[in-house]
């Protein structure tokens, strides 16, 4: 059983070192610029930089990789991802740093599509469903490692940055090496929004408004704990814990979302992350235990949104249109990543660091309206004809690619059969 999974382990262990590497950074960058005195506003467009580069590398990758090749092109992602992690920590300037993240978000796209096309031609129709398990582990279990060793090092001197461009290197290292076969050329990404819209309208302004509740936070929520005086380590676990109880939640609010109108569920937790987060703010607590264990509630209803908006567009969608769908969903949630840390920036700067929370309240409160507009205005799909719920990999993490290598994309569709009539 061992032997079936060996030829991915090295394509895994450099996705270990990609993401630990993007881990550490995003977390760095604000911590530091914080230290240095930068606007909010400022730090909120590193993120929204970023989200751009990602977004334009998901557009335009995959011209790359056709001319130049899949090892070659991740060579040439993973190595500028470097060069610009090590000049991050060499130029300390708040608007080098903003031009810096747009290329740093392309190079992501790049390498990210590169791997998780490798990983969808190892994988076969019987073990799909297991490697991509793996991939969702590894991707979530890097980003935290990646976030954690913030708390072992000092944010105020070049030491973590220059460990960031070490581990963008690394994860040169597996790929390189690697004896498998080159994939075939990558297939590029179209959105056709009337189509999303028109396919699930509660799915299409869900997913760009969780992306900017979600962008929002994970691009300042640690300037928010640095802000309310708690330490570096808390700050780690503050953001890793978000996301481990996200993931955890995933499975019984997607088996509750199994049995019952989807919207409701979406609606619920949408409901429930506005509530947490108003809470926050109006609490305005600055004991580090405290502030974990209530942003680890918010992260539990918060990061379980997009995966059910997502099911409850390809309960809509016909079978052979999940990749199609799903990954428009994913740039629709880029976009969103845009404006939320524009907004979430400007409250803060204008504000108290527990105004990044009406940000997210407010997404989140019109993810819940609009959820329960629509429910008045469309039957629900019948339990039988579902999809059954699937969780996501973090969508700060993944291309529109990985989609391929989820059993429910046409990666795992022999001959181009579909699993089931189209409804």
């Amino acid at each position: 059983m061992f032997a079936s999974y060996r030829p991915i382990l090295s394509l895994l262990r450099g996705t270990a070192f990609l993401l630990a590497a993007s881990g550490l950074h995003s977390l760095l960058l604000p911590l530091r610029g914080q230290a240095e005195g930068f606007p909010t506003t400022s730090l909120g467009l590193l993120g929204t930089a970023w989200a751009a580069g990602f977004v334009a590398g998901c557009l335009m990758a995959p011209r790359l990789v056709r001319r130049v090749g899949h090892v070659r092109a991740f060579g040439a992602f993973a190595a500028s991802a470097a060069i610009i992690a090590l000049l991050t920590g060499l130029i300390i300037d708040q608007y080098v740093w903003i031009a810096l993240r747009v290329f740093t978000g392309f190079c992501m796209a790049g390498a990210f599509m590169v791997i998780e096309s490798w990983l969808n031609e190892s994988a076969t129709n019987e073990n799909r469903g297991t490697v991509f398990a793996i991939y969702m582990m590894v991707t979530n279990a890097s980003l935290m490692g990646g976030q954690l060793i913030v708390a072992a090092g000092d944010v105020t001197t070049a030491s973590l940055f220059m460990v960031t461009g070490i581990f963008f290197c690394l994860a040169l290292i597996p790929t390189t090496v690697s004896t498998q076969a080159t994939p075939k050329p990558l297939v590029g990404v179209s959105l056709d929004l009337k189509a999303l819209y028109a396919n699930s309208p509660v799915a299409s302004a869900g997913c760009l408004l969780v992306g900017v509740a979600n962008g929002a936070w994970g691009t300042l929520g640690a300037v928010f704990g640095a802000e309310i005086g708690i330490s570096t380590a808390q700050i780690a676990l503050m953001m890793s814990l978000a996301v481990v109880a996200g993931a955890v939640f995933q499975l019984p609010a997607g088996r509750l979302s199994d049995r019952t109108d989807r919207r409701y569920v979406l609606a619920g937790a949408a409901f429930a992350a506005a509530a947490i987060g108003l809470l926050i703010f109006v609490v305005g607590a600055r004991d580090g235990t405290t502030v974990i264990a209530l942003t680890a509630a918010y992260g539990a209803m918060a990061y379980v949104l997009y995966s059910l908006a997502v099911a409850h567009a390809n309960d809509h969608a016909r079978p052979e249109d999940f990749v199609k769908v799903s990954g428009g969903l994913l740039l629709l949630y880029g976009f969103g990543t845009m404006i939320g840390p524009i907004v979430g920036g400007a409250l803060m700067d204008r504000m108290r660091p527990e105004s990044l929370f009406l940000t997210t309240a407010l997404a989140h409160l019109l993810i819940a309206g609009y959820t329960l507009l629509r429910i008045t205005r469309r039957a629900p799909v019948p339990v039988e004809e579902r999809e059954s719920f699937s969780s996501l990999p973090p969508e700060r993490a993944t291309t529109p690619e990985v989609l391929r290598l989820d059993p429910r994309g046409d990666g795992g569709l022999d001959g181009g059969e579909n699993r089931k009539d189209a409804a």
